[in-house]
């Protein structure tokens, strides 16, 4: 037996010799066998593409067409302003403020910028972000076929970073709205906007992530995430389903070094056709109001409430004569639902309150005491100075930054931290920054800051809408309490 398989063996080796055959060759041949009985490959040797390589070019050729479609739509927005650089101040200044402005004007310049947007009507209405063209004197929109129009402001919303622009044009290519509400995870998607000025730039992605908030990008958070690769530049551009459908207006990045790092955020587009429609037919937007102080639930706060949520927003004011005063809301109360929605953290109602247009009665569902409890108010429009933009809220924290102040709102945290009466009104000093003018004042935690520039002041809203002049005067009148008293100072940047 053993000389009969030697025997055959040895048979198939000669065989191979004769015929030249390789192993690899032999390899080969068994292969294609192998490839011919599944159908992958017919007798004359062509390739035969199977179901699945079919699927995969479909989905790249409708990239592409998506791509070709809907390019001529997204423009590239350039912006110009003239900027007035200010000389720092001497320490010797013998002849006066009046002296310099009349003999040494301080220099001027251009600042450009550059951003996406894109067109929602043939008569020339273009959508962008409020970021890419505040402040801008100069708008110029270039179109993928190399026209270029003068673009003018129609109006903006700071609270969502949403503008809308004109330009004199007709037949213009435009893009179709989708639904933002129908999207799901894990969907594909197709970003198009001019990153670093290379013009008409595609990336493709999935969403990742979506309801996004608590960033602190604006005060309106609802962002779709995605890691379609999103860059300077890229900002007000289009974010397309695999309709060729806008469902989002892209908006920033999260990044460590200025660039794409796999995670972008967007404006869900029926935030931003709610925001368009306002802007067009009147001008402007009206933004709800509720009239409450509030803040995050913690787990710490929620046990000393004696609550079993750990999720949901803690009243911590009312103000009087507001929606929440006369819809019987309570200072401790936590509003967990709104509509039926649920509310995790204080980005989410305010989000969803300044959407809610003045008029419109809803639903809140709160916690008093432990006990579930659902309330109807009116949402109104906000009093004036009473609503302050994020845009412009951060202007006004670096205002007290200089001054040389961090405050915060007197939580039940904050009583137990400085021992502070319960029903103090103000806002409290937490942070005071050394080398400034409020060290020099001898400014220190803790004191309860009552009043500013002659208004009295109940909460951090009410801090900041006072604190509003101080910006062209660059400095500030402060009414302080302490343990030993009320006493005025006031802090100068001059």
């Amino acid at each position: 037996m053993k000389v009969w398989n030697r025997t055959k063996l040895i048979i198939l080796l000669l065989i191979v010799f004769v015929l030249g055959l390789s192993a690899r060759e032999i390899s080969q041949h068994l292969n294609l066998n192998l490839f011919r009985a599944k159908g992958l490959i017919a007798e004359d040797g062509r390739i035969i593409q199977d179901e699945n390589i079919q699927l995969a070019q479909k989905i790249s050729q409708a990239f592409s067409i998506i791509a070709e479609r809907s390019a001529p739509a997204v423009v590239y927005i350039e912006t110009e302003r003239v900027v007035t650089r200010v000389h720092p101040p001497l320490p010797f200044d013998f002849f006066g403020d009046e002296f310099f402005r009349r003999f040494f004007s301080p220099p001027r310049y251009r600042e450009r910028g550059a951003g996406s947007g894109f067109i929602i009507s043939k008569d020339g209405y273009i959508v962008t972000n409020n970021h890419v063209i505040e402040g801008a004197q100069k708008i110029t929109v270039k179109l993928l076929d190399g026209r270029t129009f003068s673009g003018k402001v129609v109006g903006s919303d700071p609270f969502s970073d949403i503008a809308v622009i004109k330009v004199d044009g007709q037949n213009l290519p435009t893009l179709p709205l989708g639904n933002s509400d129908l999207i799901r995870t894990g969907e594909w998607v197709i970003a198009i906007g001019n990153p670093f000025g290379l013009t008409h730039t595609v990336t493709v992605g999935v969403i990742s992530a979506k309801g996004r908030t608590g960033i602190g990008l604006t005060d309106i958070e609802d962002f779709i995430q995605t890691d379609a690769a999103i860059n300077p530049g890229n900002s007000g551009g289009p974010l397309l389903n695999m309709r060729g459908e806008v469902i989002g207006m892209n908006t920033a990045i999260f990044t460590r070094s200025g660039g794409y790092m796999g995670i972008g955020f967007a404006i869900p587009i029926n935030i931003v056709k709610n925001v368009v429609e306002q802007i067009k037919t009147k001008g402007k937007v009206e933004r709800g109001w509720l009239g409450v102080v509030i803040q995050d639930l913690n787990p710490a706060l929620a046990e000393e409430l004696k609550l079993k949520v750990t999720e949901g927003v803690l009243v911590t004011e009312v103000i009087p004569d507001s929606p929440a005063y006369k819809a019987g809301l309570k200072e401790k109360d936590v509003i967990i639902g709104l509509n039926g929605r649920p509310i995790r953290n204080s980005a989410e109602l305010r989000s969803q309150i300044l959407l809610i247009r003045p008029g419109t009665e809803v639903e809140l569902e709160i916690l008093r005491g432990g006990e579930r409890k659902k309330i109807k108010a009116i949402i109104e429009t906000p009093k004036k100075g009473v609503l302050t933009s994020k845009a412009e809220r951060d202007q006004l924290e670096e205002l007290l930054e200089e001054f040389g102040l961090v405050i915060g709102d007197i939580t039940p945290e904050i009583v137990r931290r400085f021992g502070i009466p319960a029903n103090t009104k103000g806002v409290v000093i937490l942070q005071v920054i050394p080398g400034t003018p409020a060290e020099i004042a001898n400014l220190k935690p803790g004191m309860i800051i009552e009043e500013v520039n002659n208004k009295r002041i109940r909460n951090s809203l009410e801090f900041f809408d006072a604190l509003k002049p101080s910006r062209e005067k660059r400095s500030v009148l402060l009414g302080l309490r302490t343990q030993r008293g009320r006493f005025y100072v006031t802090l100068s940047l001059r």
